[in-house]
């Protein structure tokens, strides 16, 4: 009995077929100077944080031919900001785009806040009284948090200054405790990082930091 071997020249033949080729992925395109002019005027118009769909949806509305804007997604949002940002800094501007409670918002920077300190104090209405902002403190702080738990911490009644502070969107009904009554649930809202300028509540001081400032400056008077 013979054995047959099989032909090389067969075998190569029948496993050169063409592997299928996947299209190259196209390269994200980058926003026009007039896109990003109008990226510019729509968060210089905002009075708080905007969304980053918002700030796209806004966009696409434009009358003027971008073919960025067909697939525009908010790593094309994000590049565009940094676009904005790095000429800011390249120019010397007093202000920049910051990610601020979900959303982007025109800020100025640090070194101005005296200025702008300065400038707040001016506008009385709009300040914190040192009860609204030390019954927010131990909202945000303990959130959620009921009345009877804030008025126990506090040591007074804080009906009205709860009611103020929900008139000025900072604080906000998240719902309802497990426990006899079904006594509501306070935290703050977006308002009120948008207010303060933190990103997320992880921004929020230390204690125990505030607590050392608090002792250096009373050791310095």
């Amino acid at each position: 009995m013979t054995t047959q071997t099989a032909d090389p020249t067969e075998e190569s033949a029948t496993s050169t077929t063409p592997e299928p080729t996947s299209e190259p992925t196209p390269e994200p395109r980058d926003l026009s100077d007039d896109t990003l002019a109008a990226l510019e005027a729509v968060l210089l118009s905002a009075d708080r944080a905007t969304k980053p769909q918002t700030i796209i949806d806004a966009l696409k509305l434009l009358p003027y031919e971008d073919d960025a804007l067909q697939t525009l997604d908010e790593n094309t949002l994000t590049r565009a900001i940094a676009a904005l940002n790095e000429h800011y800094q390249s120019t010397n501007r007093a202000f920049s785009i910051e990610r601020v409670a979900a959303g982007y918002r025109v800020m100025t920077r640090p070194e101005f806040a005296p200025v702008i300190a300065a400038l707040q104090r001016a506008k009385a209405p709009s300040r914190l009284t040192r009860t609204q902002l030390e019954t927010l403190a131990i909202i945000a702080y303990r959130q959620p948090i009921t009345r009877a738990e804030l008025e126990a911490i506090r040591g007074v009644a804080c009906g009205d200054v709860v009611r103020a502070l929900m008139e000025r969107q900072l604080v906000k009904i998240t719902g309802r405790a497990e426990e006899l009554g079904r006594p509501m649930l306070y935290g703050t809202t977006p308002r009120f990082l948008d207010f303060f300028g933190l990103a997320s509540l992880k921004d929020l001081p230390k204690p125990e930091d505030l607590l050392n400032q608090a002792t250096h400056d009373e050791s310095s008077r």
